[in-house]
């Protein structure tokens, strides 16, 4: 189909040919489901990226003073989640 925008081609190796299969073993438009699965994507890398800045900022504002941070009580709840995890 004749289309303005730019085209990429994707070689479907073993590992993306599975991946594919797994998600839908024959989908309708193969194209469609990878262009679904690349936004799907791009949104969850966007969403880990905007965590992984709100943890650093965070970090930052309990090293600059301006959150309270009690480490004492942090040790102790990681010390018990090691313990229960242990136990399972």
């Amino acid at each position: 189909m004749a289309t303005a925008h730019p085209r990429v081609q994707v070689t479907i190796d073993a590992e993306l040919g599975e991946a594919l299969r797994t998600i839908d073993p024959r989908p309708a438009s193969k194209s469609r489901l990878i262009r679904d699965l690349a936004l799907r994507g791009a949104a969850a890398a966007n969403e880990e990226r905007a965590r992984r800045e709100q943890a650093i900022d965070n970090l930052l504002r309990i090293a600059r003073g301006e959150i309270e941070y009690d480490f004492e009580a942090a040790r102790g709840i990681h010390a018990e989640r090691e313990r229960s995890v242990g136990q399972e």
